[in-house]
């Protein structure tokens, strides 16, 4: 089963200094936490913003092909957790055509944001990310949840690179 999330926002691990994407469910009973890399966590903090840049970034050159292209960016799925690893696969179409594209979920949830796509999460997921075995450097997962639980508005502030 597909569930509808969205982005709450940004913030730092304090442990690792990595950047994490927090998406929550519109209810607001479950989060995901997603460690991404400091150049997706800035694509999606730009749009985030509403921030313009002068010439078109990655994401928004992705936007502008499926554009010409008369495609529609349906939705984004995160479908798969592996080793660690959250995959995510990106649904188009064109010409009545479903295409379905490997993603990391990072770079679903930056185009979706820019074409104001939903984006869901396999309710599998969401099971297999609470109990994920996190590094030692890395808070434990009890404490991880009540960290992200405990999150104020303020917390999600700009992004900083």
């Amino acid at each position: 089963m597909e569930i509808k999330m969205k982005v709450k926002g940004l913030v730092i691990d304090p442990i690792s200094k990595m950047p994490i994407v927090v998406l929550e469910d519109p209810k607001m009973e479950r989060m995901l936490p997603i460690w991404i890399g400091v150049f997706e966590a800035n694509a999606i903090s730009l749009q985030i913003e509403n921030i313009e840049t002068p010439r078109p970034m990655t994401h928004d050159l992705i936007k502008n092909i499926l554009s010409d292209l008369n495609a529609k960016l349906n939705k984004v799925v995160i479908n798969d957790i592996k080793d660690n690893t959250f995959y995510a696969t990106i649904y188009c179409q064109t010409n009545n055509i479903t295409i379905q594209i490997d993603s990391r979920p990072s770079d679903a949830i930056a185009l979706s944001l820019r074409t104001k796509t939903p984006i869901y999460v396999e309710d599998q997921v969401i099971k297999k990310a609470q109990s994920l075995k996190f590094d030692e450097k890395l808070e434990d997962s009890e404490k991880l949840k009540k960290w992200l639980e405990n999150l104020k508005p303020e917390d999600f502030g700009k992004y900083k690179m």
